[in-house]
């Protein structure tokens, strides 16, 4: 039970920039927009509140991706996630820049490693290449959502 709190706590502060002030993309937003088209477009879409498609096609293999930032994982409703998102999610996982990057770098190794369970699998079997098309990405999605303001280096 304490390493809960101490996930909550970590992911928690982690996530505090993106709550306080607005800021916390750091990366490309046209190259992540370049790196969506290229690599998540097949599998996710981002469609806003009012159901206006922002980005992607009509792809449901992946959740929607629209506010992301700040959002706890596994938190789409009737969306069919995986085990390990699940169990991420119950040890109180939230998307911010840095658990995302790591996360779309390598879905299944990260949750084995959050969760602190080997057997632990994401259903996400692609990997995005490179930490930075990682980072774009985020600022990308970022800038999608309401009031979204990534800073572009």
């Amino acid at each position: 039970m304490t390493k809960f709190w101490i996930a909550l706590a970590a992911t928690t502060l982690a996530a505090a920039p993106v709550l306080a002030d607005g800021h916390a993309a750091t990366g490309d937003i046209a190259a992540g927009e370049e790196a969506f088209n290229k690599q998540c477009v097949s599998c996710h879409v981002v469609v806003n509140e009012a159901g206006d498609t922002l980005a992607g096609r009509n792809a449901k293999t992946g959740p929607n991706l629209y506010a992301i930032a700040g959002r706890a994982a596994g938190a789409i409703e009737d969306f069919r996630y995986g085990n390990g998102i699940e169990e991420a999610a119950e040890k109180g996982l939230v998307w911010n820049e840095e658990t995302f990057v790591a996360y779309v770098q390598d879905p299944t190794g990260y949750l084995r490693e959050f969760t602190e369970n080997k057997r632990a699998r994401g259903k996400m079997s692609y990997k995005v290449r490179s930490e930075e098309d990682a980072v774009n990405l985020y600022a990308y999605l970022f800038s999608l959502a309401e009031g979204g303001e990534a800073a572009t280096n």
